[in-house]
């Protein structure tokens, strides 16, 4: 399984941005599919998770209610719709997908993406 994230980029504070993650390889629609972020020094934190169907999510309480994740199976793509952006939202965006788990560990993340840098500035 091979994963591209895009869509990243320099916004300021207040504003939006969509990244897109898209899955090529071994993909399977049945995977539930998450969104991490390292900033620079800190530890990889969870963000979101969507589940195989779309009809479950889970959002880190530091993005509830700005962030959505919504995915797309027929194009093996999964977005992350980033509104009301904010400077310690800065980081480097992964995408990741888990064949069992549906959660906030990263361990249970079995494949990658490169990440796409976001900066928000003030």
């Amino acid at each position: 399984v091979q994963l591209q994230a895009s869509g990243g980029g320099l916004v300021q504070a207040g504003g939006s941005l969509r990244l897109s993650c898209a899955g090529s390889g071994r993909t399977s629609s049945r995977y539930n599919m998450g969104w991490f972020r390292q900033a620079p020094e800190k530890e990889r934190e969870f963000v979101g998770v969507i589940s195989w169907s779309g009809g479950s999510t889970n959002y880190a309480d530091s993005v509830k209610g700005r962030f959505t994740i919504s995915r797309d199976n027929a194009k093996n793509t999964v977005y992350l719709q980033m509104n009301s952006l904010k400077p310690e939202d800065t980081a480097v965006y992964y995408c990741a997908v888990a064949t069992g788990r549906f959660g906030v560990d990263p361990q249970w993340y079995d494949y990658w993406g490169q990440g796409t840098q976001v900066t928000v500035s003030s």
